[in-house]
Formats: structure tokens, sequence, C-alpha cells
């Protein structure tokens, strides 16, 4: 009797041991949690393009990076955004890669104000530079801008920096007009109530503050012509070629030749190499939710994402473009 007895005692003993060690000790199983990461996003207006989309990429983010606590923030685009990246108040932003080239070298707005550390994620779509006036209005080409009032954009901005240049390939400068610095939905509103003749707006297209007044007020797009638009092209090498179709506003009956600059997606040095290539990945295997941001969306591929690249490429986005 004894001796079964204690052959049943070892015997529970080593089935006791066998069980802890399957499965009693869970925390040696589980993997660490992954370090949390705050990814602010700054993007631009809330009429404009950047907005949505950014809102799109913060989802992805989310989603589909362990640890990742991404967020979208309204802004005052480009110029705001590299500025907001240079102080380090957000991870990520959205600008126009006219606007990158600039901050990187130091010119234009960026004069004496080099932002050096700027690194590319990826090019997204075109920001086409629109310029608009009321059918009522009866101006039909740039050149009758000559003692109009135009609104340029917000001053220090891309759209003032585009207005500008667009302007003087067409032989205008602003001692030629009435300048208006005007945010886009300032823009959309004087129009409306008469106080501006024409109004520069650079985004995707089709832009939410265009449509909202071509719904009211029939809208007039200016074209930028083929010759206009070589000169530019070879002192701006940024710009590209770009056209309107037709039907793209209510009213607007035929495609209208005008040039674009690229939007992008751009970091800083701070950002490691595996972030830049997790965000890359991330969003451009989850386009399908990108595209249903916004109309402009569509354009966003990874065939594309380098194109139009005005910094040197994060590595960790480099390394994934390179990838098959």
């Amino acid at each position: 009797m004894n001796k079964k007895l204690t052959a049943l005692l070892v015997t529970g003993v080593l089935v006791s041991g066998l069980v802890a060690g399957c499965g009693g000790d869970k925390k040696a199983d589980q993997k660490p949690a992954a370090k949390q990461q705050f990814v602010n996003i700054a993007t631009g207006g809330t009429a404009g393009t950047y907005y949505p989309i950014g809102g799109a990429m913060a989802e992805i983010l989310n989603k589909n990076i362990p640890g990742v606590n991404a967020s979208a923030q309204s802004t005052g685009a480009s110029v705001a955004n590299v500025n907001l990246l240079s102080t380090g108040k957000v991870d990520l932003a959205f600008v126009q890669n006219d606007i990158a080239y600039y901050a990187l070298n130091g010119t234009e707005m960026f004069k004496d104000k080099k932002v050096a550390n700027l690194k590319g994620i990826a090019t997204l779509y075109p920001e086409t530079v629109q310029i608009i006036t009321l059918q009522k209005s009866g101006i039909k080409k740039l050149s009758e801008a000559k003692g109009k009032r135009v609104a340029v954009g917000a001053a220090g901005s891309g759209v003032e920096a585009n207005a500008r240049q667009v302007l003087e390939a067409n032989g205008i400068t602003y001692s030629d007009i009435k300048v208006q610095y005007l945010s886009f939905a300032e823009a959309a509103g004087a129009l409306k109530d008469g106080n501006v003749d024409i109004a520069f707006v650079t985004a995707g297209i089709p832009t939410a503050a265009i449509q909202d007044i071509s719904t009211q007020n029939p809208v007039a797009l200016l074209s930028v012509d083929a010759q206009q638009a070589d000169g530019l092209i070879k002192k701006y090498p940024f710009y590209t070629k770009q056209v309107i179709p037709a039907k793209t506003y209510p009213g607007q009956e035929q495609d209208i030749n005008t040039v674009a600059v690229k939007a992008m997606l751009v970091a800083t040095d701070k950002m490691s190499d595996d972030l830049s290539y997790n965000i890359a990945k991330a969003l451009y295997t989850n386009t399908d939710r990108l595209k249903s941001s916004h109309a402009i969306a569509k354009n966003i591929s990874k065939a594309t994402a380098t194109e139009g690249m005005s910094l040197p490429m994060a590595a960790g986005a480099d390394k994934y473009f390179k990838e098959k």
C-alpha cells in the first residue's frame, strides 16, 4: 500500500510540474507590449484636401503599426507645416514639393531660415494651380489680370509663391495688380461678394472651396498656356503641366490647361528608419482607404510615390519603395 501511495504522489508531482511548465507561466509566453509612439500629422485647412486625407492616414497608422497613436490636426498648410516640423511640434506633415525645396535650400519664404533636416516619406498627388474668376466677370485670359483685384493666397504661403511665379511667367508683376492676401475660404467669400476679381488656389482637384462657390456662382477657370508653362518649368523644375478635366466643377464645359506642384508627406531626421518604413508600408498597402477619403487620392500609388521628390528620402521609406 505504502509503495502504491508513494508512486501516486510522485506521479501527481510530475503532472503538476508539467502543467506548470506548459501553461503556468503565462507572462513568459507573452510578447512585450509595443512601445507607444505618438505621430502628430499636420494637414491643412478643413476646406482643402490635406485634412480629410490626413485623417484617413491617422486611422491607417493606428490600425496597422503596433504602439502608434496617430492624430491629424488642421493647420495653415505647407509653410506652417514646415515650421511645425522644424520645431518638433509635429512628426509628419503635408507639404508641397516646391515649399519643401524652398525650405531645404533657404529660398523664397525661407530665405535665411533654411530647414536642413527635412526628409521625404512620399509624394502623393498633383496640387493643381487653379485660377478662378466668376463667369459674369467677363475675364477670359490671365493676361487680363492687369489692374484687377487678385487673391494670391495668404501672405508667405505656398499658394502666394505659385501665384507670383505664374503671373511672372505671363509678364505680370504685383505692381500690375491689386494684391489681396487671402486664404482659400476667404478668397471664395471675396469672389462671392464681388470684392476680388480673380483668385489663385493651389490644391488637389476638386477643391471644396471652389465647389462651394460654383454651386451658386458659375465660375470660370483661366488657363496657363503651353508657352508660359514651358518657361515656368524651365525656371522652376518642380512644376509639371496639368489638365483640369471638363466637368470638374459645375458649369465647366472644357478642359483647362494649367500647371501643378506635388503634395508630399514629410518628416525630419528625428524619425527612426523603422518608423518611416512602417509608415510608408502601412499607407501604401492601404491605399483603398486613402482613396475613399477624397477624390484626388485616386492618384496615390506606390508606382508614383517618389516622382517630383524634392527632398532627400527618409531611409526607411526609401527602403520600402525600392522593394519589389
